[in-house]
């Protein structure tokens, strides 16, 4: 299993390249960040420093979206990233929930989507792409052996086939086993409809992990309130769901969408940050389920039983008060386990 490493690009950026830095030492093969323009600062400027002080770590977008840059410059931004460093960038694309929403948009169709990750895919790997229009461009600087992995972040029935038929890889922000089953197999039965090999469709499955010293009450509680965040993130896409689908409908499990009738509101402004006030409504069960918590027995338990589902990376969000603590955890004794 690959390990990556999920932040915010808060300033100063020095850091956030210093705790990459600190995650590749540790055994992590890649590095993401969030792509916010409005929340935070951008990160292809932070990637390139990422890269010119790490030898191995893959950089990503966690994930960006069509709408913020045309597709174009989006994919000449990975490309010439991966001109400089050598394929180490992997495109992941969304809807867009904060960036556009932040900026007064609504958040990208999937047919949006669908077009974006072709063309992107197709001109960073140097071949040509129509732009729209009988616009075809290619890049012409591009070397031969170039390429640009798409994966695509995906929670509801029609998204979850869309990425088994076209995308290269799959996000999903959350670390519960049951959906995570439920997910994968929506996934890779897409991709066996359309005769593709399932085992090309990458599953990265994204959540926070908090590393306590012991399963004492006060340990867990802690924690959960560092990482009770991430249910209000995931609820707000839920919210988009049971918007669509309405509630208890087939398309979409109750054990996604059932904890989000408390929901009152989101405030963007503290949107993936430990302490988030508009997160209070989600219970201690999701946190359990949706993220990584506990001493480094129980990480263990839980990494081996996603891998066992088809989970290809576990990438850890480390927005807490234990981030160091938590990368050198990993590093030091999770990893090695997982992998050993």
């Amino acid at each position: 299993m690959d390990f990556g490493l999920v932040l915010q690009t808060d300033p100063p950026a020095s850091r956030v390249v210093s705790l990459m830095q600190r995650a590749e030492r540790n055994g992590f093969t890649h590095g993401w960040t969030f792509d916010s323009a409005v929340l935070w600062q951008e990160p292809f400027v932070i990637y390139s420093q990422i890269l010119d002080r790490t030898t191995r770590l893959k950089v990503g977008t966690m994930v960006t979206n069509p709408g913020t840059r045309t597709w174009e410059v989006t994919a000449s931004t990975f490309a010439t990233l991966n001109d400089m460093y050598g394929n180490r960038t992997v495109c992941g694309i969304g809807r867009g929930d904060s960036a556009m929403r932040v900026a007064g948009r609504k958040p990208n169709t999937l047919a949006r989507i669908s077009e974006a990750m072709r063309v992107i895919r197709a001109l960073g790997r140097g071949e040509e792409a129509d732009l729209g229009g009988g616009t075809v461009v290619r890049f012409p600087w591009i070397k031969p052996g170039a390429e640009l992995p798409v994966w695509m972040a995906a929670y509801g029935p029609k998204a979850l086939r869309m990425t088994g038929e076209e995308a290269d890889g799959f996000i999903l922000q959350l670390a519960d086993p049951y959906l995570t089953e439920y997910m994968v197999r929506a996934v890779k039965d897409a991709a066996v409809a359309v005769g593709r090999d399932p085992s090309e469709v990458t599953v990265c499955v994204a959540a926070p992990a908090y590393v306590t010293a012991d399963d004492s009450p006060g340990a867990l509680a802690h924690a959960r309130e560092q990482c009770r965040w991430f249910g209000g993130m995931v609820g707000n896409h839920v919210a988009d769901l049971v918007a669509k689908y309405g509630e208890h409908s087939a398309a979409v499990p109750d054990e996604l969408t059932d904890y989000i009738k408390a929901r009152q509101g989101y405030d963007y402004a503290h949107h993936g940050r430990s302490g988030n006030p508009d997160t209070q409504f989600v219970p201690d069960e999701i946190v359990d389920r949706f993220c990584l918590i506990g001493p480094v027995e129980k990480h263990i338990e839980k990494l081996t039983a996603l891998r066992a589902l088809g989970v290809d990376q576990f990438a850890v969000y480390d927005m807490h008060d234990a981030q160091e603590a938590v990368i050198d955890a990993y590093g030091t004794q999770v990893i090695p386990a997982v992998n050993g």
